[in-house]
């Protein structure tokens, strides 16, 4: 069974952007709601592009320091890497792993705001 459209739909439903590189941290992926969060930056037109270009020279070290780190143990898969104040969330950077070897990474956002829908409203 091919399960690619299950994971790629668990992605493009998460209200949180989703980056994804791989090794060459060239962005090979990113969710709705990354494209609209980097609208301003080029949005979709993101993809293909090295998301080192997108950082300053401590944040590249920083992001070739945690590729290091991920290499170095299977065990090694998530490290917390931001807080933002204005927008009350984490950011995150996650291993991607094959059967055999880290493949990539990607950045995940968490906000830390108290859900405002209401319980199984369906309206």
């Amino acid at each position: 069974m091919n399960y690619t459209p299950f994971f790629k739909s668990i992605i493009d439903q998460d209200r949180s952007a989703v980056v994804i590189c791989n090794l060459e941290h060239e962005i090979i992926y990113m969710n709705p709601a990354a494209v609209k969060n980097y609208e301003k930056w080029g949005g979709e037109k993101l993809v293909g592009q090295s998301l080192l270009n997108c950082h300053n020279e401590n944040s590249v070290k920083k992001i070739k320091e945690v590729i290091k780190w991920f290499e170095e143990s299977e065990e090694n898969n998530i490290i917390y890497t931001f807080y933002n104040k204005k927008q009350n969330k984490d950011v995150y950077m996650v291993a991607l792993r094959d059967e055999e070897k880290l493949i990539g990474y990607y950045e995940k956002h968490e906000y830390r705001n108290q859900e405002t829908m209401n319980m199984y409203d369906f309206a």
